[in-house]
């Protein structure tokens, strides 16, 4: 079906589908795991099947929340793991950066912007 076709057949009058006028994601980091996924993929750090693969079974893992409400943490595992094994960004190195970031979040004043610079290790 040409895509004209597809769009003259939107009826603007009929309610959307129920679901479909809430949001995709339910807080901000999924939008942006989701976001930074799709930009290594398009930047050709990898293929999408090596990320459906290895998004598939992160999800399998067992203890997963049988109501989905973990699948963008399986995502952000999923995306971690892959950077890893493909050398772009070690576990360790990830590790000592979100240290790093909690602690220049603890050291920042409340209503100023984190930076990285915040974090008291920071110059040693």
């Amino acid at each position: 079906m040409h895509g004209r076709a597809i769009l003259s057949r939107y009826d603007a009058e009929r309610p959307l589908p129920s679901g479909m006028d809430e949001p995709v994601f339910a807080e901000p980091w999924q939008a942006e795991a989701f976001a930074l996924t799709v930009a290594l993929h398009e930047k050709g750090l990898f293929s999408w099947s090596e990320w459906a693969e290895m998004l598939s079974a992160e999800v399998k893992v067992p203890g997963a929340a049988q109501d989905g409400s973990d699948y963008y943490r399986h995502w952000l595992r999923a995306l971690e793991k892959l950077l890893a094994a493909k050398g772009l960004a070690p576990v360790h190195d990830v590790d000592d950066l979100a240290a790093a970031w909690q602690r220049a979040a603890h050291a920042t004043p409340h209503g100023k912007p984190i930076l990285l610079e915040n974090d008291p290790l920071h110059d040693q």
